[in-house]
């Protein structure tokens, strides 16, 4: 009130200093009268100075100056009344800003501008942000824009999805935007260039709500259903921006959270050494048999090394495949010098294809096939001089490789057909290499050229959305961390300096420079990333690593000595082996821990697996694919160390095949084969002293049943759900006993619980969670748990416990959840009314609904590779649907075995393979595997040692291997390829005597299957108690392979890619 009263005296007194006593008796009644009530002395004392000639003859008012003075009087003494205003604490200071933000705030706003436009230009001419622009419209020959059903054209997701939960929920409003936001790369510009991000091509972005939501088309602002851009009322879309548009699902957080690795998790043992016999310029390891090294060399020859036995099991020397076809510079190339060199080779993401770059104007590829050959597949005259990179993405849900030159260009070519699909335009000098990456469904690429210049491009032609100096302003290369969080790049100067530095996403900016290098370095330092978590960088005759959370060197390895002054280096998927080049043209492969034990499994399995007799001449050494595997509760969670390469893995069986012509004698080989026939025998394991197993301890007397139970992806803890709705979580701990904190059958893990003691308990609807159907999923890096049993769908914070939020309130209720394999917002969920809701969490949206079962949905799993969603149902039904449009596109119920009749019914559950075009059928009366097509080839039903139903099974983590549980508690291990029985465990082996029932009354209603130990499985069992089972040291695996028929079954992959295993749940009965 002495705000108003202040201002309004000081009105009153101006008015009578110019002695309009008119205005000063309006001011006085209108204005002033009001305070009487209050202090009517105060006021007679104001209308006396209407007597007054001058009102300065109050002797209070008698030092008033001129009207300037007093304003500035009066405006410090509401400064002074404000100030003290509780209200407004600590809400009066400026925040700091730096100019940064402020250039992109500016470029936000011009952007939005740009893409009200009903024309828009790729070189705006833009002069102020307080009216709206209009680009001219397009003369006849401009590049005109991509058509509106382009793949990345978005639309403006619902308002008021999720309200917000906090800091650290997954989902925030747009009012906090996600500080590993990289839309500052779209709108920053250059400090030395007004208004850059518009001159130097539109920029992407409007808003930068999170990583997934930069780089969105330039025309297209967020997207509504219906709405189209192009025409729509400005108003209605600001009304729809400012109400705030929630976040993108993103369980990778806005932190890096700490990782359990340590340095001795880092690859420093020199465990091989391959002589390759020229000089090494480019390596790869396979993203799926994790053995399997690529190399090309300086003369042009590419080599395929499986390293665990240093067996060089492909060579290619370099020669144009069809010169006839090829451009007059080529030609003129090649013959003025024919000496070529290999720049880059690397593998596709499934493994299939390999791409090599050469140092003139052409790229090949080829297709690998399992038995190690490779065939010809594409060759491309692709640039004029030398292309200097390439890389694989998928822009169009097709297999593209991305090429760059010294003609200082980029090109996106089909990798199948090699025909041109993109061309960019804008590098002025020879594009140096290409990091391509996706956020959600948004595809780009950055770009180096030599001239230090770094820049980004989507998929539409519009120019450029990036122009940035990179450190060195020379030789850069670029990658993103595993989890495709964090940006890194090295560079080396044309002096020497070599800079490795973490980027800022939000602004564009270097957010961390790592030391170490030292001040000359000779040749240009190469770098890699692993484990999200480490960088290794080659320099001075060194392999020098880095915490990615600390600028300082964490250590080095000189290999043994014998490399070069800037060896080239290469981690393989996993980051367990490390490859790097030596100064006598070879390569040296170190190891942790986890790789040498990879290639003692490598070599037992080799030596175990070898079919044929010890005359066997020049075949091929068996390719075993071995390593860690996602669980079955994560949908898409390779942690490959490129994100843009992910894909299914390839076939590996029959590797070794066998050369008629070269046996000196077939009879003793059929005598070989009767006699492994006569000598095997199943393993049978009914004693605890011939296996490791562990009862995990619990504080319930009384637990339920176990109803789901997986593994976290890092492999260090178990989660159990129970029938009463209530999650438990072990954890392994660091100890003496168990340095590497990973989980065994050999230390007891502990049964973590938060501080508050709060349980982890899904809403049950206010029914018996007993008779509800239970649900699971995990978030990819163990952050989160979507949960259901009966009731609501639960978000639960895995640190803290805490509900998140819910959602999809029953009926119907929820009975199966599976993350979409491309984008962790959409989730389908099975329903208990046979339908599939594909729901969109970031909009709160359900997308589509399908139909097609009879009875509740019980299995659901994604493959990438063939981009579809499997269904199955109470009904025995298997039902595939295209992911492009949720149409059904084949259906069939699967068959009673010969020992059953009638119609069968019951849960079924499936999950893919490894190579994603095999599937898993699980029911109780039977196993099977399925080809894409819902084709049978072969399955097992209960008979002989196990004739009891099935109640649960799974892949082992590297897809070598079926666990089976059974409802009298005995376990199968079966092979995958074949559904052979290999051995079996009776329920006395890992059923402690003190907790032994009576036959038949309790048995593993769920088996988990161990995302990185193939061996190592947990069962969830109907008492409620969770049992880990392991083999024993001195015999690690499960049996002897029997010996095969005659007749070759369709070949199973064995490959650890975690791809495979999409479903939210093990198929259990």
């Amino acid at each position: 009130m002495k705000i108003f009263f202040e201002i309004r005296k000081q009105k009153y007194l101006e008015a009578l200093d110019r002695h309009d006593r008119t205005k000063a008796v309006e001011i006085l009644v209108k204005d002033l009268k009001v305070f009487a009530s209050f202090n009517e002395e105060l006021f007679k004392e104001i209308t006396q100075l209407l007597t007054l000639e001058n009102f300065r003859q109050n002797e209070q008012l008698s030092k008033y100056g001129d009207t300037k003075s007093a304003r500035n009087i009066m405006l410090l003494e509401l400064k002074k009344l404000i100030e003290a205003n509780p209200l407004f604490r600590d809400k009066l200071n400026f925040p700091p800003f730096k100019a940064s933000r402020l250039r992109t705030l500016i470029n936000q706003s011009l952007n939005w501008q740009h893409q009200l436009c009903k024309n828009p230009r790729p070189n705006p001419d833009i002069k102020t942000l307080f009216t709206d622009h209009s680009c001219a419209a397009p003369t006849n020959g401009a590049r005109a824009p991509p058509p509106a059903n382009g793949p990345l054209v978005g639309s403006i997701p619902k308002s008021a999805g999720f309200p917000p939960m906090g800091a650290h929920a997954p989902f925030q409003p747009l009012v906090s935007p996600s500080p590993n936001a990289i839309a500052g790369w779209m709108t920053n510009a250059n400090p030395s260039l007004p208004h850059a991000a518009v001159a130097q091509g539109p920029p992407g972005l409007v808003q930068a709500p999170n990583t997934a939501a930069f780089l969105k088309h330039p025309r297209t602002p967020t997207s509504a259903p219906g709405i189209d851009y192009q025409s729509a009322d400005s108003e209605h879309l600001m009304k729809r921006m400012r109400v705030g548009q929630p976040d993108e699902v993103s369980f990778s957080g806005a932190s890096h959270p700490a990782n359990m690795y340590t340095q001795e998790d880092l690859p420093k043992q020199v465990v091989r050494t391959l002589n390759q016999g020229s000089n090494v310029m480019s390596l790869d390891f396979h993203p799926v048999q994790q053995t399997i090294l690529l190399v090309g060399t300086n003369v042009g020859d590419i080599a395929v090394w499986e390293v665990g036995s240093r067996e060089r099991i492909a060579h290619k020397t370099f020669k144009v495949w069809d010169i006839g076809s090829c451009t007059l510079p080529l030609q003129a190339a090649l013959m003025k010098d024919a000496a070529i060199s290999v720049n880059r080779c690397l593998w596709s993401p499934d493994g299939n294809i390999l791409g090599v770059a050469f140092s003139k104007h052409i790229v090949q590829t080829y297709t690998f096939v399992p038995n190690g050959d490779l065939r010809q597949q594409a060759e491309i005259d692709a640039h004029i001089g030398g292309v200097n990179d390439i890389a694989f993405s998928h822009p169009n849900k097709t297999l593209s490789i991305i090429t760059c030159g010294d003609d200082k260009l980029i090109k996106v070519w089909d990798a199948q057909t090699g025909q041109k699909q993109y061309t960019f335009e804008g590098h002025e000098a020879p594009v140096y290499s290409v990091c391509p990456h996706y956020k959600e469904s948004i595809q780009f690429i950055f770009s180096t050229a030599i001239d230090g210049k770094i820049k980004a491009w989507l998929y539409d032609c519009l120019g450029s959305r990036v122009d940035y100096d990179a450190p060195g302003h020379w030789c850069t290369t670029m990658a993103y961390s595993a989890d495709g969080t964090r940006l890194f790049s090295c560079g080396t100067s044309k002096e020497g300096d070599s800079h490795l530095v973490e980027w800022n996403e939000t602004e564009g900016a270097i957010k961390r420079t790592y030391n170490g290098f030292r001040k000359r370095s000779l040749g240009v330092v190469q770098f890699d990333t692993t484990r999200n978590r480490f960088l290794a960088a080659g320099d001075e005759f060194l392999v020098k690593f880095w915490d990615m959370d600390s600028t300082n060197i964490l250590t080095t390895a000189d290999c043994d000595g014998g490399l070069p002054a800037s060896p080239r280096l290469r981690f393989n998927r996993e980051g367990s082996l490390l490859a790097v080049t030596t100064s006598d043209n070879g390569i040296k492969i170190l190891a942790n821990t986890d790789g040498q034990r990879l290639l003692r499994m490598l070599e037992s399995r080799a030596f175990e697996g070898s079919r044929g007799p010890p005359q066997q001449i020049n075949s091929k050494p068996p390719i075993v694919a071995l390593g860690p595997v996602s669980n079955v509760s994560c949908p898409i969670a390779v942690n490959a160390e490129r994100p843009d390469r992910i894909l299914p893995a390839v076939s590996t069986s029959g590797l070794a095949p066998m050369d008629a012509s070269r046996t000196p004698d077939v009879k003793p080989r059929i005598t070989d084969e009767s006699e492994k026939v006569k000598t095997w025998k199943l393993a049978d394991i009914v004693d605890n002293g011939h296996l490791r197993a562990l009862h995990l301890s619990d504080t319930d007397t009384n637990p339920s049943k176990v109803v789901r139970l997986l593994y976290t992806n890092n492999g260090i803890a178990l989660l159990a759900l129970g029938s009463n709705a209530v999650h438990k979580l072990w954890k392994w701990q660091r100890s003496d006993r168990n340095p590497n904190g990973k989980s065994t059958a050999s230390v007891a893990p502990q049964l973590w619980q938060p501080a508050n003691g709060i349980l982890m308990t899904n809403d049950t609807n206010d029914g018996n969670p007993e008779e509800a159907t239970a649900c699971i999923a995990l978030s990819k890096n163990d952050s989160y748990v979507m949960s259901a049993s009966g009731g609501k769908v639960s978000l639960f914070n895995m640190m803290t416990f805490k509900v998140m939020t819910t959602f999809m309130a029953p009926p119907p209720a929820a009975t199966f959840l599976a993350f979409h394999p491309q984008d962790n917002n959409i989730i389908a969920i099975g329903m208990e009314d046979s339908t599939i809701q594909i729901y969109n969490v970031r909009i709160d949206d359900v997308k589509s609904k399908l139909k097609g079962h009879q009875k509740k949905i019980t299995g659901l799993a994604f493959s990438q590779s063939m981009n579809v969603l499997v269904s199955s149902g109470a009904d025995a039904q298997l039902c595939v649907w295209s992911i492009d449009g949720w149409e059904k596109k084949k259906s069939r119920y699967i068959q009673p075995p010969a020992n059953r009749s009638g119609t069968l019914v019951g849960d079924t559950r499936v999950q893919f393979h490894n190579d994603q075009t095999h599937l898993l059928v699980v029911h109780e009366s039977q196993l099977a595997i399925y080809d894409g097509n819902l084709e049978c080839l072969r399955s097992w039903s209960p008979r002989d040692a196990l004739p009891a139903p099935i109640s649960s099974a799974i892949y082992s983590c590297d897809g070598l291997l079926v666990y089976a549980a059974f409802c009298d508690g005995a376990i199968g291990v079966f092979e995958a390829e074949s559904l052979r029985l290999r051995c079996r465990i009776a329920p006395s082996a890992y059923i402690p005597p003190s907790i032994l029932p009576g036959p038949g009354r309790v048995y593993p209603l769920v088996v988990a299957a161990h995302p990185v130990e193939p061996n190592q499985i947990a069962l969830g069992m109907s008492d409620g108690k969770v049992h880990v089972v392991e083999p024993l040291d001195a015999d690690p695996k499960w049996g002897t392979a029997p010996p095969q028929d005659n007749g070759a079954h369709p070949a199973i992959s064995a490959a650890p890619s975690a791809a495979s295993n999409q479903a939210s749940d093990q198929p259990t009965r």
